[in-house]
């Protein structure tokens, strides 16, 4: 049965709920085993493992999928595989190309629609551990990401069940929130990770999206950054053209596999834009709390928090690894 969240005594503010992971967890629960593997076209992804995959045969495996400009040191992430590694489960984090700290070697990266390397990483791990429950966990825009990777491959997904946790599920709404009141501060916390990459990789190409090598990059917008990297980098014709085609809301009616989706009312990176107005087919549990703020959800006290997330999703995911 679903527990539901109740927030810390005086953190209710979704700004205290959003950022208090940060500061409350300053350092990895664990070190994760590291591995490179390379991609058809050339590039590679980098994988963390809660241990080593070569001595984890016969566990169930939970993939998980990081937010924008996120890393295996975001608390969320090394707190969910933590989280997993107690419960016995081999767990393995994708990064998005040029995430690892590393640039990646072509100029393509990665949008919240971008669905191929999820789908390359779960080929390789499927055939790797044919014999065991799979399941997937993806984050803000891991989420929206794991959402459309559903839709797409409803018939034939390569894991038993999803959960996504505060997922942009409509991209212009939330590019157009971030833009507003504290949430700015996000918005450039998040760019000042971007345009570094970005820098770093017209250093070894000529040409990304709309930027030259040679050019001083400051974008100061995520609208910025998706109408002059995300779009021309990815075939799409506009900001508005990919926020469209990669918004995962129009995409749940297609989903088959099992999938939870938590959301939280007070989320400062979206509006109700992205919560679901119709009926949703009975393999979706839609979760949505009062307060949260955006991958927050910390319950307990300030001497001791508690990171609800890291009890619900395994929860519900326990209930697919049979």
């Amino acid at each position: 049965m679903t527990e539901n969240f109740e927030p810390m005594k005086w953190g209710r503010n979704p700004h205290v709920q959003t950022l208090l992971p940060r500061f409350v967890r300053r350092k990895a629960l664990f070190e994760p085993i590291w591995q490179r593997i390379d991609t058809p076209d050339g590039d590679f992804l980098d994988l963390c493992w809660t241990e080593p995959p070569e001595q984890a045969q016969g566990k169930p495996v939970v993939i998980l999928f990081h937010g924008l400009a996120g890393c295996f040191y975001s608390p969320y992430a090394n707190g969910l595989l933590n989280a997993f590694k107690q419960q016995g489960w081999l767990g393995v984090m994708m990064h998005f190309r040029g995430c690892s700290g590393l640039i990646n070697r072509q100029p393509r990266s990665y949008h919240s629609g971008e669905t191929s390397d999820a789908r390359f990483v779960l080929e390789y791990i499927s055939t790797r551990f044919p014999d065991v429950p799979r399941v997937a966990t993806g984050v803000s825009l891991g989420g929206n990401m794991l959402v459309r990777y559903l839709a797409e491959f409803n018939h034939d997904p390569l894991i038993n069940a999803g959960c996504v946790i505060s997922p942009p599920l409509d991209l212009a709404a939330c590019s157009s929130r971030i833009q507003l009141g504290f949430s700015k501060v996000y918005q450039a916390y998040l760019l000042r990770s971007m345009n570094r990459t970005l820098s770093k990789k017209l250093e070894r190409h000529p040409e990304i999206g709309h930027w030259k090598s040679g050019q001083k990059v400051k974008i100061s917008t995520l609208y910025q950054f998706d109408e002059t990297v995300t779009a021309p980098l990815h075939a799409f014709k506009s900001a508005e053209d990919y926020y469209k085609l990669c918004s995962g809301l129009s995409v749940l009616q297609d989903i088959a596999t099992p999938l939870k989706v938590i959301h939280a009312k007070d989320d400062p990176f979206m509006t109700q834009a992205v919560i679901p107005t119709g009926h949703l087919p009975d393999n979706i549990d839609y979760h949505l709390t009062e307060y949260g703020g955006h991958v927050g959800f910390v319950s307990g006290t300030l001497k001791h928090p508690e990171f609800w997330l890291e009890k619900e999703v395994p929860r519900w995911l326990a209930l697919h690894l049979e």
